[in-house]
Parts: structure tokens; sequence; C-alpha cells
């Protein structure tokens, strides 16, 4: 006799009056308490339709890889390999956990440093607008007996009876005359300036071409501010905005030193000849020199600090 529902024998068998199959009770009952019908007819069944079935109480039988030594040892390898399976599932769950936790702690990151970077454009916004407020001229004296409103204005008397509403005069003729006269003096001697002779023309520049392009600097801060030429040994200097100079050999193409130590953008850079020095000065207000060691590395000798501005 086997059970309807799992298809092996019983331990305590039961019989429903309606269809007449025989059921595993704890089975058959969890069916009835979820559902309420029998699970092959599809009928109404409840639990005093069910008969209980008195047969002698029997063992169950040992399965049959559990009766050698082999197919123990089989049996425990398949727990095994479920084991290293299972292990090996969670695992990449904690990696892909752990992925998740860093990109998200990545955009976080990027917020902050971008809610910064408004923040300090906003400070710098108010103050610009700050001191524009302040150099802002006064606007032009309002005449005595009309408004913009087209109303008729009090009298002087009552005008200056009543305070806070004095108009600051603006910009008087002579201070426009006084800026004319500026601007023509100026543009007068920028057109009398000579081109040094020492300047390449414009036709030799424009038949230079490009012989090679070497990417010296970090791309995300791009941009070079002072170049520097060492005609003994071929040797070029460069300033950046990325805080760091670059020493490149012309003739090979390889970048023989990077001198990283300021903390905002190179201005200016110059070859010593003399000991084989290197200076650089940056907007970081120092000014540092470099020397070439036995290696052809340039490492920083001394950093000056006293200027109080951008070199």
């Amino acid at each position: 006799m086997f059970c309807a529902i799992s298809g092996t024998t019983p331990e305590e068998p039961v019989v429903s009056k309606a269809s007449g199959l025989l059921f595993e009770r704890r089975l058959i009952e969890k069916h009835i308490a979820e559902y309420g019908t029998c699970p092959v007819t599809k009928e109404s069944l409840s639990n005093e339709d069910l008969v209980p079935v008195k047969v002698n109480k029997a063992v169950k039988p040992r399965p049959l890889q559990a009766a050698s030594i082999p197919g123990m040892l089989s049996l425990f390898q398949n727990e095994w390999d479920a084991v290293v399976l299972s292990n090996y599932a969670l695992e990449q769950q904690l990696h892909n956990a752990r992925q998740e936790l860093s990109h998200a702690l990545y955009q976080h990151d990027a917020a902050c440093r971008v809610i910064a970077r408004l923040k300090k454009e906003r400070d710098e916004a108010y103050g610009l607008l700050a001191r524009a407020e302040r150099q802002l001229p006064a606007p032009a004296a309002v005449p005595s007996l009309a408004l913009s409103n087209g109303k008729r204005a009090a009298p002087e008397g009552e005008q200056d009876s009543v305070a806070g509403k004095r108009v600051k005069q603006g910009i008087t003729p002579e201070m426009i005359k006084e800026l004319t006269d500026c601007n023509t003096r100026l543009s007068s001697q920028r057109k009398k300036r000579q081109i040094s002779p020492d300047l390449a023309p414009s036709e030799a520049v424009e038949s230079y071409s490009q012989l090679s392009s070497h990417p010296l600097h970090k791309t995300n801060k791009p941009g070079i501010l002072s170049v520097d030429v060492h005609q003994e040994k071929d040797l070029i200097l460069t300033g950046g905005v990325d805080a760091n100079a670059v020493i490149l050999d012309h003739n090979s193409g390889e970048i023989v030193s990077t001198l990283s130590g300021h903390s905002k953008r190179v201005n200016s850079v110059k070859f010593v000849p003399q000991g084989d020095y290197v200076l650089t000065g940056s907007s970081d207000k120092t000014v540092k020199i470099w020397q070439a060691n036995g290696d052809g590395i340039y490492e920083c000798k001394h950093t000056g600090r006293e200027h109080t501005g951008e070199v």
C-alpha cells in the first residue's frame, strides 16, 4: 500500500470515505487544513471523512546506498558537494554585496565633492556680488518735482524732512571725460607698440607642422602653463594645472622625471644649467628648487615660502 500523495509506504495510513484512496495522515491533514479538498479528486473532504487503517508497525528499511561503506562514502561525498556549492553561492552573494556597497560609497563621496564645490562657488559668487555692490556708483539725482511713476514730488523743504529718501549722485560728466581720455591715451600707446624682431613671423608659424605629441600631465586637469628648454641636454620642462612639473627627453620621447610637490598649479618653470637645477613657482605661494641625483631623478632640495601671493 502506498500513499496517493507521496507514493511511499505510509507510517500512519488513513482511507478517505469519499474516494477510497489511501493517504499518510500528516500529509492529508495538512492538505485539508489548507485547501479542504481531496488532492486527487478535488472533491470536498474533511478530517471526519478519514478512516484510520490498522497495520503492523513496520521499520523503514535502509536506503540501498547506505547498506555498504562505498555507498555511505558516496552519500557523504554528495553532501560535501552540496555544502561546497552552497558556500560558493554565499561567496558570490557576498562579493556582489561588497561591489554594490563600494559603488554606493563612491557615489556618496562624489556627491559630497559636488556639494562642496557648489558651496565654494556660491560663496565666491556672494563675495563678488558684495564687492560689486560696494563698487556700484550711486544713481543719478532725481528731479525734485517729478518721479518715475508720474506723481508730483514734494518740495525741497518737505524732501529734507523725510529721512531715508535721499538719492545718491551717479557718474558725473567729469568722470566720464576722464575715462574717455584714459582710453584714448592707452589706445594710442597700443598702436605704437613695436613687435619684437626675435618673434617668428606669421608666415613661418603657418608653415609649422606637428612632429610629435606627448600626454605629460593628468587629463582630469588639462593645461600647460609654462615651458622651458635645456638646449645642451635637449630636455623639455613643462608646468601644468595638475600641480606637477614634467621633464621630457626630446630625443627618446620618454619622461625623465615628474616633479610632484606643489599643492596648486605650477605657473613658472626654469632650467638652471649650473648645477643641473630646476626652479618651479606655483599658485600655492611657494618656489621649489630641484636637483638631479646620480640616477637622473630630480629631487626637491629647497622650498621657499617667502611670497604672500601666487608665484
